[in-house]
């Protein structure tokens, strides 16, 4: 028995949020009971491609491409400016390609070999500060770029430029900010960094170019979601088994849990007539506030809900992730890494990452009252 509540108290630490939205799930089902409607609560487009996303993606990092990229970027660096501006601006935009969480889990552990064969570990915190922050910032572009973002695009049914161009603003001035963080730290010279990385096979990255296609497709609607996961799902079971193990399917089952719970609180008049009526006017201020304590996606399917103002939902919860250390789960990602390779750098990190989360935040804010 012992063991058995050792093993639920460890899923619960290591799955807070699905652990959350599945009480929650749970709770609501004791006002509205459980019954084949359901089904209907459950966004089954965003399901799948963000299924199928997180495949391809899985694919192309197996086959080593985004380091493969990064390898051929830093072989061109000579001072540890030049070497962190690479390695801060590698998950800026790859984030927009494939999601702000694999950006961390591919260029954090990446950033911390580059920083020790260079003798530059003294730019650790920065570093892993930055390329958090550059993942959540760029990820804010695309509908791939993270998981609110896609669910968000699905349900508004904005066109792929509507989002982009929205964002585009506080994307552009990110960068900037970044950028000038970055070059503000001091400089040494560094002999050229070569990290060991090599290209999967050519059949296998054609698959996985044929896969992303697939989901582009699907992306800009010219594809039902359902058929590319269909696709994706069959020739993972016969091709890579492995890679379809990989895939995050506790992101998916987070979203099955509260897209349950949005749904039976849709049905309580009471609380749904009190939610509506609390963010009437304030969706960015509410989505941002919400994503501070709960985190942005879990924000996104919460408020989506009850609100029609597409536009301020999305800048609010992509704003949103910045701030605290859990307004972006992916965040989370960076900190365990840092935890993991450097414990007693923990406070230190904990601190910078606040400070510069609040200041971006702060600024982007600004940004949006003059917008």
């Amino acid at each position: 028995m012992s063991k058995t509540l050792a093993r639920c108290r460890d899923f619960v630490q290591r799955e807070a949020v699905l652990s959350i939205a599945a009480a929650l799930a749970v709770v609501s089902a004791f006002f509205v009971p459980p019954s084949a409607g359901y089904l209907s609560y459950i966004d089954w487009h965003t399901l799948t491609l963000l299924f199928s996303l997180m495949a391809v993606v899985k694919g192309f990092q197996k086959g080593g491409v985004f380091l493969y990229l990064g390898n051929g970027l830093l072989r061109r660096t000579h001072t540890s400016r030049q070497l962190l501006l690479v390695l801060v601006f590698l998950p800026f935009f790859f984030s927009m390609l494939i999601t702000n969480d694999v950006s961390l889990i591919t260029f954090v552990p990446f950033g911390i070999t580059v920083l020790r064969m260079a003798g530059q570990e003294r730019l650790l915190i920065p570093m892993v500060v930055l390329q958090t922050a550059a993942a959540n910032l760029g990820s804010m572009l695309t509908p791939m770029g993270n998981p609110q973002n896609l669910y968000l695009y699905t349900q508004s049914g904005m066109s792929f430029g509507d989002l982009c161009l929205l964002m585009l603003p506080y994307v552009a001035l990110s960068g900037i900010c970044l950028a000038v963080i970055a070059v503000a730290c001091r400089s040494d010279n560094i002999p050229p960094v070569s990290v060991p990385a090599s290209l999967g096979s050519a059949r296998y990255l054609g698959f996985c170019t044929a896969g992303l296609v697939l989901c582009l497709l699907g992306i800009f609607k010219l594809l039902s979601p359902v058929w590319i996961a269909a696709i994706v799902l069959v020739f993972l079971l016969f091709t890579d088994r492995q890679v379809l193990a990989e895939v995050d399917y506790s992101l998916l089952g987070t979203f099955i849990a509260f897209f349950i719970f949005i749904g039976n609180v849709g049905n309580i008049p009471a609380f749904r007539d009190l939610l509506a009526s609390l963010i009437t006017g304030h969706v960015e201020g509410v989505a941002v506030l919400a994503s501070q304590v709960i985190s942005n996606v879990p924000a996104a399917l919460l408020l989506a809900g009850f609100t029609s103002d597409w536009n301020a939902l999305i800048v609010g919860c992509n704003l949103g992730g910045l701030g605290t250390l859990i307004a972006s789960m992916a965040s989370l990602i960076s900190y365990k890494q840092v935890a993991r390779e450097y414990p007693a750098q923990r406070q230190k990190y904990f601190l910078w990452f606040t400070v510069c989360n609040v200041a971006l935040l702060a600024l982007l804010l600004v940004t949006d009252l003059v917008l």
